[in-house]
């Protein structure tokens, strides 16, 4: 088990698998996203205090998806 693991979700999506997990370490707290496509992942580290800023990217562009 991951000590730093402070919470963890998962995303099914087709034939991806999305991890979402935050955790601690000596410099605060991250979000480290996993995206696994049959074995192959990549994964960037969002930074919590910049989380906000990220969801709202996020959902800016959902709306746009909708619109269209």
């Amino acid at each position: 088990m991951d000590n730093n693991l402070l919470h963890t979700e998962k995303i099914l999506a087709d034939r991806k698998t999305f991890f979402l997990d935050l955790k601690e370490n000596a410099r605060g707290k991250v979000v480290k996203i996993t995206e696994d496509v049959g074995g192959n992942r990549d994964t960037i580290m969002v930074p919590a205090e910049i989380l906000g800023d990220f969801i709202a990217a996020l959902t800016d562009i959902k709306a746009t998806s909708d619109d269209v």
